[in-house]
């Protein structure tokens, strides 16, 4: 598993070594809750957390192989019932292209994933256009 080095029983803070300072209390939910989440351990992390992180860029080095392997253990599952909006899956494929230039196994990874789904609404099947059209020369 693409994950295999994260300890998911740390936080991101931990990992990272670097713990935020309490968020300013003009801050917006969001910004609190990300401060909030990124002191939970990995492992208790629910899916739509794991969203919420990834997708304002937090933690990705770990969250991302995490997400990942989450994605291709449900994606037969997802396939066989037909896979419409997903949050994760969206805000995975809508990372910078840099964040997949810099670890090209892990592009190639969501891309076998994402072959293997049926029935993608036309907003996820154009961000799979988009990720795959960006990345053309590496896939």
């Amino acid at each position: 598993m693409l994950s295999d080095f994260v300890d998911r029983n740390s936080s991101i803070e931990e990992l990272e070594g670097d713990r935020w300072p309490t968020p300013p209390g003009n801050s917006t939910t969001l910004v609190r809750r990300v401060y909030e989440l990124r002191g939970r351990a990995i492992a208790d992390l629910t899916v739509e957390e794991l969203r919420r992180l990834i997708a304002q860029d937090i933690g990705l080095h770990w969250l991302l192989p995490v997400a990942l392997d989450f994605l291709r253990e449900t994606a037969p599952q997802e396939a066989a019932a037909g896979w419409y909006d997903d949050d994760l899956l969206s805000a995975v494929l809508s990372r910078r292209e840099s964040v997949w230039r810099n670890a090209p196994q892990l592009e190639r990874h969501l891309d076998g994933t994402v072959h293997m789904l049926t029935d993608l609404s036309p907003y996820i099947q154009r961000e799979v256009e988009d990720f795959r059209a960006n990345l053309s020369d590496v896939l």
